[in-house]
Formats: structure tokens, sequence, C-alpha cells
């Protein structure tokens, strides 16, 4: 076998195991797609794997004319802008002081940022701290712990040792001040780091489940994964009362909850393509440079 025939049969061992890795991973997410809009028959029966059965809308129309899941919405969108916003703002003013090597306790500070990746203080005192700071049943309770994230803090600054001293010692020279030089300068060379860990940061809140449950009793405050989660909860129930031959329901749970699932996964999933063409560049360059 000649060294060209070689390099095709790797490309396409790799084509074929890159094509199979995207049908395993996207499979389930079409079989959730199929159920929502399949009639409550199909699903009771289960006849729905990849393709929908006895197509109906009927399980949309609940979650759409559902004002607290078009409340929840509204809120998650809100919290997760709020949050990436403040996060981003947060990260870049410590990763830029913290990129110098002539700053001070440098060793010291860092040492205090990674070992909050190894330990915490614990649920309990988290949730004592957040009440006693009178945060419970408020948005801050869902921002402010969590704003910074020292991983994405470290991959930042491994970005920003990566950009020419030159640049920045030529600012100096021209008389420009630290932030001028951060807003003029390094944040322009950033962008497609500023966007990946954008996202990262907008994904985590938007997926947040943890912190609601815990610190969120007000219906108004419920963000969408918490309504999701009491949806999956009150058709498990309606499960068991079926079971047990208590009431009839004109739709399968199952059905409202693959539609939830939708309703709460779109949106999200929606943001990739805007940011698609910074994400790698942003993750492998941040990763490798330094």
């Amino acid at each position: 076998m000649t060294e060209k025939q070689a390099n095709r049969l790797f490309d396409l061992t790799n084509v074929v195991l890159i094509t199979l890795a995207v049908i395993v991973c996207i499979a389930p997410f079409i079989h959730i797609i199929a159920i929502s809009l399949s009639s409550s028959r199909a699903i009771m029966s289960g006849e729905v794997t990849l393709l929908p059965i006895e197509v109906t809308w009927e399980a949309y129309k609940r979650v759409f004319t559902d004002a607290s899941m078009l409340r929840s919405l509204g809120f998650t969108m809100y919290l997760t802008v709020i949050t990436t916003i403040l996060s981003m703002i947060m990260t870049i003013l410590a990763a830029y002081p913290l990129a110098k090597s002539s700053l001070r306790w440098k060793s010291l500070i860092m040492f205090f940022i990674v070992i909050t990746m190894f330990f915490s203080g614990g649920m309990i005192p988290e949730y004592l701290l957040v009440r006693d700071l009178g945060l419970i049943n408020t948005t801050w309770s869902l921002v402010l712990p969590n704003l910074i994230s020292p991983f994405f803090l470290i991959i930042l600054i491994t970005f920003f040792k990566g950009i020419p001293d030159s640049l920045e010692e030529a600012a100096d020279v021209d008389g420009s001040s630290h932030f001028r030089t951060l807003f003029s300068i390094v944040l322009p060379l950033s962008a497609p780091v500023m966007a990946t860990l954008s996202l990262f940061y907008a994904v985590n809140r938007w997926n947040g489940f943890q912190d609601t449950l815990m610190y969120i009793t007000n219906p108004n405050l419920y963000p969408l994964q918490l309504k999701l989660y009491q949806i999956v909860s009150n058709a498990q129930a309606s499960d068991l009362l079926r079971s047990e031959g208590v009431g009839m329901f004109e739709i399968m749970p199952e059905g409202l909850k693959a539609a939830s699932v939708i309703f709460a996964t779109v949106p999200i999933l929606l943001v990739y393509p805007w940011l698609q063409r910074y994400f790698v560049n942003g993750t492998m360059v941040g990763a490798v440079k330094g």
C-alpha cells in the first residue's frame, strides 16, 4: 500500500468514526423531538423511535400557552445575559493583572485561585453564607456565588500572556493607562477567547439547576431548568397515578416532558452558530499559548 493510499484510508476511517460519533450524539435529541411530536397512543405503545408517529403539536401548544413557562424563559434569558456580562467583566479585570510577571505576590494569589478548583467549603456553609447575606430568593443568589470560574480565568490569563509585550510597551511609551491599553489593545486582540468564554459562562448559567433548587422558592424567580424539573416530577407523578388507574390524561406525560426539554434546549443551541468561528480558535489558543 502506497503512502497516498494509506492517507486516504486514514481519512476515510476518521470520517466513519466521526460520523458514528455524531449519530450517537444526536440520536437521543432526535428521539426526544420525535416523542414531542407524536400522539399519546404512539408513545404509550412504544412505536416512536427517530420519527414521529401520528404527528401532533398538542404538547407544544401546552408548553407555549403556559404563562409560567414563558415567564421562566424570560427570566432565564435575563439571568444568563446578566451573569455572562458580569462574569466576563470580573474575569477580564482579574486575568489582566495576573498575566503580568511584575505583579507582586502573583504566585500566592494564583495558589489561592487554583486551590478553589479542588476544595470548597461545602454545600451547607455556602447556603448559610448566601442566607446570611440576605440573598435567598433574589437574582443575586444565582449570580454572585459563581461569578468567576477559576478554570476560565486561567485560560484567559494564558491567552493574555501570549500577547506580545512590545504592543503594551509601545502603548506605555505613548502614555496610555492600563485601562486604555486593556480596552484599546488587549481586548480587540482577544475576540476568539472572549467569545468562547462568554459562551461557556452562558451555557453554564442556562443549564444551572442546583443553586436554583437551593436558593429559590419564589415561583416568579424560577429559571427554566427548575421549571423543567417540576414538569418532569409532575409527569412522573402522573405516570404513577395512571398505573394505579387514577384519572385520565389527554396528553401522555412523556410527550409534554419531551416538548419541555426541546423548549429549554433550543434557545441556547441557537447561540452556537453565531460564535462557531471563534469557538475552536478561542479554546485552542487559550490552552496552548504562554
